[in-house]
């Protein structure tokens, strides 16, 4: 039996540049990406790494997600439901339900672990609640 589910390092290729492509094109988080990546080609190769280590434990990522996205100034709780939005929808264009759901399955995960990291509080309610 294959443990991947037929994920390999092409098909991450592919999800992780399709999404991004997407990304950068989408008015509410592309802006965000566009001020944030100076060089495209490394952070999608950095991205492909992360995906890689993620998926197929391969452990080519060597990055803190955490400080990068710390470091970044305009994110909030909103934009991870929008990023999540558009890599679902690139998941299920390219992939079979039980691959897509995998990587829907860790996305989630990781938008939940980065936005506790970026946003959480003990004194505060999670999550966080919209500004009225």
């Amino acid at each position: 039996m294959d443990p991947t589910n037929g994920i390999s390092e092409p098909a991450i290729a592919t999800l992780v540049h399709r999404f991004y492509g997407k990304a950068r094109r989408d008015p509410v988080i592309g802006p965000l990406f566009e001020e944030a990546v100076e060089d495209w080609d490394a952070h999608l190769a950095k991205l492909c790494d992360f995906w890689s280590s993620v998926m197929l434990t391969t452990g080519r990522y060597k990055g803190n997600p955490v400080a990068k996205h710390v470091a970044l100034s305009g994110i909030e709780p909103p934009l991870f439901e929008r990023w999540l939005t558009l890599f679902n929808e690139t998941a299920s264009e390219l992939f079979d339900d039980a691959v897509s759901d995998e990587f829907r399955a860790k996305a989630a995960r990781i938008a939940e672990s980065l936005q506790l990291a970026l946003f959480y509080r003990p004194d505060r309610p999670w999550p966080p609640q919209p500004a009225t």
